[in-house]
């Protein structure tokens, strides 16, 4: 699905969002405080983008994505890109000083392990810091916001992004991911330290993080 989607991805999601996707990957790196000579591994790294602006740091950044078609969508981008599962990454224990992921792990096949595995390649005092959609804190937002995501983004994402079929399912993915709180508590009992979430959009994105 995600390899059909590759070449609109980046388009279709800066639509969707009226553009808030490039404030929300500075947010993230921001988040990630990254240094100079640090490693960073950027999960579901998709076509690059975020690693893109992750590099920016300074930091050592690799991205990695499931999807072969989404790293050949942009091979021109000047960061390196690996193809691999993120439930069994192909990385020594305690490599990296910090790893994230933007809108991916909603859509790994188990959560718990995808959270097991970054602790395991995260080093002794690593951090993590993942951006995903989230449940709006606002009554009223939360219910115009379910309204959009239900009915209004596939239409839109559909016509921009040329796959109908995909959105729907990313649409119904959005809406069955837990809220801030829940998912707090499975990184929690993941055994990472000092978690914590930031929202953004009002609670229709949020942040989380947490250390090794």
């Amino acid at each position: 699905m995600f390899d059909r989607v590759a070449p609109n991805y980046d388009r279709a999601n800066t639509v969707m969002v009226a553009g808030q996707d490039k404030r929300w990957r500075r947010a993230v790196r921001e988040a990630l405080s990254l240094q100079p000579g640090e490693r960073c591994l950027d999960l579901g790294a998709g076509t690059g983008v975020s690693t893109v602006e992750l590099a920016k740091s300074g930091a050592d950044v690799i991205g990695v994505d499931f999807s072969l078609g989404m790293l050949q969508a942009h091979q021109d981008r000047q960061v390196p890109l690996v193809n691999a599962d993120a439930l069994h990454l192909p990385f020594a224990d305690n490599t990296f000083n910090a790893v994230t992921g933007s809108f991916f792990i909603r859509n790994v096949a188990d959560l718990d392990a995808c959270l097991a595995e970054i602790l395991r390649v995260l080093a002794p005092g690593g951090r993590m810091v993942l951006c995903e959609v989230s449940t709006p804190v606002w009554k009223p937002y939360r219910k115009a916001h379910g309204v959009f995501v239900k009915h209004v983004l596939p239409k839109v994402a559909g016509r921009v992004g040329s796959d109908a079929d995909a959105y729907r399912y990313l649409s119904e993915s959005t809406l069955q991911w837990p809220a801030q709180s829940d998912f707090a508590d499975r990184i929690v009992k993941a055994g990472y330290r000092k978690v914590a979430w930031r929202n953004l959009a009002g609670g229709a994105v949020a942040m989380h993080r947490g250390f090794k």
